[in-house]
């Protein structure tokens, strides 16, 4: 087993954060996990305190993109365990997104063995209220001091773990997309690559000047088909059925995605893996036959949808309620999270 050098910090900043009024991804936890590739291996792997990192202004990151990261959380039970949702699928998905990027994969036991030692030092930092969690962070970047268009030589691996609250505080008024494009076919869409978002940020910020929370990405070729929503997966009930588009090369296999289609199979829940037009959308919303809209993410987790605008005409969805589908979905990822249920699919790890 690889070990793992130790540095704590020598004295905590847990009582300079407020966690009544936590904000999404603005505080840091004590600790980070730092692990080095060179040579063709991983080394120097360390838990050492969250801090600055230095680097020439030629590092190859800055340059070409090669960076990935992935989310996930940790909560904490009313038993004071400390929980973390299916963290194997992050580290498999992460993995794919390296392989994509020309990235050395990280192994099993510097991702998750070195997780579970890092939350294990700062789990006090794993809030107990009610709607807040500590949000983990690993990502990957190339150090190499070149500038060629090539792959590096070597790579830095990080964890870091940010108490955080909710992501969304109300339901969605999004915007679907018909100018710019998230990803195409044969393109990196479904890797978690920096680049994804940093392209993405120009049409959400048109569509937040509008009076929108978030916009419906469409597919590449033709605009007609409906595809993610800026962070999340998206998810419809339609006639009673829920439908999602199929994940392929321009949309991420998302592990909340993954959960809720596993939950309404089990529930009996009709679920389409297929691709939905924007019209039988918004057809769908106006006849009625559409009596739902969520994004599906690890940050926000179920983020209810309100409204969706598209050619300038807002079409409005039903009011959310406790008996609709997204509702109870959320309700049993929570208790299945907290620990508040029997974990009969596996896909809680106790720290």
């Amino acid at each position: 087993m690889m070990q793992i050098e130790i540095k704590p910090i020598a004295q905590s900043r847990i009582n300079e954060v407020d966690f009544d009024h936590l904000v999404f991804g603005r505080s840091f936890a004590d600790h980070m996990l730092v692990a080095d590739y060179a040579d063709g291996a991983w080394q120097k792997v360390s838990i050492q305190p969250y801090g600055p990192l230095s680097y020439q202004p030629a590092m190859m990151s800055l340059h070409y993109g090669q960076a990935i990261f992935e989310g996930m959380k940790a909560y904490r039970s009313k038993q004071d365990d400390i929980l973390v949702f299916r963290p194997e699928e992050n580290f498999k998905r992460f993995n794919k997104s390296a392989l994509r990027m020309c990235m050395p994969e990280v192994p099993e036991e510097i991702f998750l063995g070195g997780l579970r030692q890092l939350l294990q030092m700062d789990k006090a930092w794993v809030p107990a209220k009610e709607g807040c969690s500590l949000y983990i962070r690993p990502f990957m970047f190339s150090t190499d001091e070149y500038v060629g268009v090539s792959p590096s030589n070597t790579y830095k691996f990080i964890i870091f773990l940010c108490p955080v609250g909710s992501y969304y505080a109300k339901p969605l008024r999004v915007r679907v997309e018909t100018e710019y494009i998230r990803a195409a076919k044969g393109g990196v869409g479904f890797s978690k690559n920096a680049g994804n978002y940093g392209g993405s940020l120009y049409p959400t910020q048109e569509a937040n000047k509008a009076g929108y929370d978030q916009i419906i990405w469409t597919d590449a070729a033709t605009h007609q088909y409906v595809e993610e929503a800026g962070t999340m997966n998206l998810m419809f009930v339609v006639n009673g059925a829920l439908v999602t588009a199929p994940t392929d090369d321009t949309i991420l296999d998302g592990v909340t995605r993954k959960s809720v289609l596993q939950i309404a199979k089990d529930w009996g829940v009709k679920v389409e893996e297929r691709p939905l037009s924007v019209k039988e959308l918004v057809e769908g919303i106006q006849s009625g036959a559409v009596t739902e809209a969520f994004g599906a993410g690890t940050a926000a987790v179920i983020a209810p949808i309100q409204v969706i605008a598209f050619e300038g005409i807002d079409y409005e969805l039903p009011a959310r309620k406790e008996s609709d589908f997204s509702s109870k979905v959320f309700h049993e990822i929570n208790h299945i999270r907290l620990g508040e249920v029997a974990d009969t699919r596996q896909w809680i790890w106790k720290v």
